[in-house]
């Protein structure tokens, strides 16, 4: 996949036609008010035709958050959970209840608005593993899975891989299923903040701004592990190709054109209301969850 080109989201990786083809099966679903993509990598020729590895990938085409109304926003937060709460049963072949465990890890750099969503969703949630311990009458009470969370930081803050600060907690924890949240990098600007991807293959932190780090996976963690994300930010040069594309010129881009959209030598742009899209999107994912994991104790809270 050619530089400018990369993405986060599996249904960009199939470009613009968005049909089946050899080891993949894509499917659209349409859930309400919103539109979903079924992405399924079959084998492991798609998985490096794609760039994508081999699993399960949800994106839920949602719009502008911003704008939406209530009622759309808590569809939106059930048909999230429903989803996370299915795939989390299929992989850890369990059923969520009070004797599950996940572990929530918030990833990105809290400090830098448009990399903030996966550390203020963890700020947003409920921690209920300790309770079983220490306050087990209540814990039965409140019929809810045993959710611990951690905002990991990034490896210039720590001087430690995000891989090696989850491993050491995990094996602690020993969740059923791990689930992570970032924000993504897009293709198109039109996915920025309307999209919501949820997928069974784990996530390779800053792969979507070339800032690859050690992948957090079923493989590298020993368990289960869901990944879900919001796309914020677009590569500079994708948006010069994307929007030659439009312009129908996509088949005329010559070698001094290309080779100046392969330098590397780009940059990445977010939203303006990049802090309002953080905040939404960071209360979305956080409700999500909660449905998800919380049962009861989120229903009566709601």
């Amino acid at each position: 996949m050619e530089f400018y080109t990369r993405t986060d989201l599996a249904c960009e990786s199939m470009g613009r036609s968005l049909k089946s083809e050899e080891g993949v099966e894509h499917r659209v679903e349409r859930l309400g008010s919103f539109r979903m993509h079924r992405t399924e990598v079959c084998t492991e020729q798609a998985s490096q035709r794609l760039g994508k590895p081999q699993g399960t990938y949800l994106t839920v085409e949602c719009g502008n958050l911003q704008i939406m109304i209530r009622e759309e926003r808590e569809a939106l937060a059930d048909l999230l959970a429903e989803e996370m709460k299915h795939m989390a049963e299929r992989l850890s072949g369990k059923s969520v209840g009070p004797n599950f465990s996940v572990f929530v890890a918030g990833l990105g750099n809290a400090e830098l608005t448009a990399d903030a969503i996966g550390p203020k969703t963890v700020q947003k949630l409920t921690a209920t593993r300790h309770l079983c311990e220490h306050e087990g009458v209540l814990f039965q009470g409140l019929g809810c899975s045993l959710l611990s969370a951690l905002a990991p930081g990034v490896l210039g803050q720590t001087g430690i891989e995000t891989l090696e600060l989850l491993r050491g907690a995990v094996d602690h924890v020993c969740p059923d299923v791990v689930l992570v949240i970032d924000a993504l990098a897009a293709r198109s600007c039109e996915r920025l903040a309307t999209t919501v991807q949820l997928s069974d293959v784990g996530i390779a932190p800053g792969s979507g701004v070339g800032n690859h780090r050690s992948a957090i996976t079923r493989e590298t963690l020993g368990l289960p592990v869901l990944a879900l994300g919001v796309p914020t930010v677009v590569n500079s040069a994708t948006l010069v190709y994307d929007a030659l594309c439009s312009a129908g010129l996509e088949g005329r881009i010559d070698e001094s054109l290309r080779r100046v959209l392969e330098t590397g030598k780009s940059f990445f742009v977010s939203p303006k209301e990049s802090d309002v899209i953080t905040e939404s999107f960071s209360d979305l994912l956080a409700e999500s969850i909660s449905i998800a994991f919380m049962g009861a104790l989120h229903q009566s809270l709601r």
